[in-house]
């Protein structure tokens, strides 16, 4: 018989509990004060910040679940069977931690199913950020757009509950391959010439997306693989149509998410200066014409005479 076994006859069933607490607690130090040393020896050898991040979380789940299991152990000791303590356990989370388990249900399907991955641009719920970090019960972005033109970034970083991953529609920027569609629209008016408009736009946008045009095939070839991802045509474009003022010209090309502003000031930068150069070509824009009735010999006119 052990001094422990001894302690818990002497003590009785209070002193039973008192000292499962005691020993969840001791336990709760030293696995974490392992984890506090392992990883101080790791950061001395490593200064990579992704290097870090990787260890770092890992660590910590391994540790967090090596904590309740060993947890579990201990407090399952005074009860009489497995069942038991499962059935307990499974009706204190039932009703006490309904909102925590969902969040974990939801990390571990992100974790293994991977519909984002730290790094990635999503839109979930209405909110946009990259993601920096994926915890056991949320998930961290800072935010991109809001008040914030073309997606750039606010600077607010955002806590989304984890469980959000099976009620919210998920949009990914980045996976599968890193370009997206982008469109800008231009209007000229109907005595301009909108052949060479068009002819100017698409020199524009063939020098400034070229390469990211190729860099897109590659990708989409190996994102294929695993998803039925396919285009056709990956060069830009730009697109006629006519409204009440003039005709309109919709230039559609691959941009990176995160590059979306810088592109774009390219593109309009280089339109300014090439339509400058051209006395044939004049941006439109909606007007307002007033008439003068006396002086047109109008109605007013008539009612003079």
């Amino acid at each position: 018989m052990d001094i422990i076994t001894l302690i818990e006859e002497k003590i009785g069933i209070s002193g039973n509990i008192q000292l499962k607490v005691i020993k969840s607690l001791v336990l709760l130090v030293f696995l974490f004060g392992l984890r506090f040393l392992f990883l101080k020896i790791l950061f001395r050898q490593s200064e990579d910040v992704k290097t870090r991040y990787i260890w770092r979380k890992t660590v910590t789940y391994f540790v967090t679940i090596l904590f309740f299991l060993l947890t579990g152990l201990v407090w399952m000791s005074g009860l009489k069977s497995l069942g038991t303590y499962l059935g307990l356990l499974s009706a204190g989370i039932a009703i006490a931690l309904k909102e925590p388990v969902t969040n974990l249900f939801g990390w571990i399907f992100i974790v293994f199913r991977k519909p984002f991955v730290v790094g990635d641009r999503i839109e979930i719920g209405g909110i946009k950020g990259d993601i920096i970090d994926i915890g056991v019960s949320q998930i961290v972005m800072i935010e991109v757009g809001n008040w914030v033109g073309a997606e750039q970034s606010t600077g607010r970083i955002v806590h989304i509950p984890n469980n959000w991953i099976f009620a919210k529609s998920i949009a990914n920027y980045t996976m599968g391959f890193q370009y997206i569609w982008n469109e800008i629209s231009l209007v000229i008016t109907f005595e301009s010439n909108w052949q060479k408009a068009k002819k100017i736009l698409q020199d524009i946008l063939h020098r400034t997306t070229e390469n990211i045009s190729h860099t897109a095939e590659k990708e989409i070839k190996n994102a294929s693989r695993k998803f039925m991802i396919y285009y056709k045509h990956l060069t830009p474009i730009v697109y006629t149509r006519v409204n009440d003022f003039g005709v309109v010209l919709t230039l559609r090309f691959l941009i990176n998410p995160r590059h979306k502003r810088g592109i774009e000031q390219q593109v309009w930068e280089q339109i300014l200066e090439e339509f400058e150069k051209h006395g044939d070509i004049d941006f439109a824009y909606p007007t307002q014409r007033f008439y003068n009735n006396l002086d047109e010999g109008k109605p007013g006119k008539n009612r003079q005479g």
